[in-house]
């Protein structure tokens, strides 16, 4: 597997960011999803460095996607005691899928 340049590297910690912003999610949420040793980016930013050169940048678009559909169930349980904010939960979901989508597409 090839590996990921450095400014492949900044867009994804980029992505991250905006990524965990639009999710309302934390880095620590990050870290238990992936199961890192820290909640520093950096080292969130090497586990999915290492999972790139293990599966691939498909195998790091189904985890990210995985990740959201995780949080997505969580969020989900806590909507359906309260009756609402399913379509924004979709929308954020929908967005990774297109990506893993067109990763495959271009595989």
């Amino acid at each position: 597997m090839s590996s990921l340049s450095a400014e492949q590297l900044d867009d994804l910690q980029n992505f991250l960011k905006d990524w965990l912003r639009h999710a309302g999610r934390t880095q620590a949420d990050l870290r238990r999803a992936l199961r890192a040793s820290s909640i520093r980016m950096p080292v969130l930013i090497e586990e999915l460095r290492q999972l790139h050169a293990r599966q691939g940048l498909l195998g790091l678009a189904e985890r990210l996607c995985g990740i959201e559909q995780l949080w997505q169930g969580e969020e989900r349980g806590s909507l359906d005691d309260i009756g609402e904010g399913a379509d924004d939960l979709s929308d954020s979901l929908g967005q990774l899928d297109l990506l893993l989508e067109e990763i495959r597409q271009g595989s």
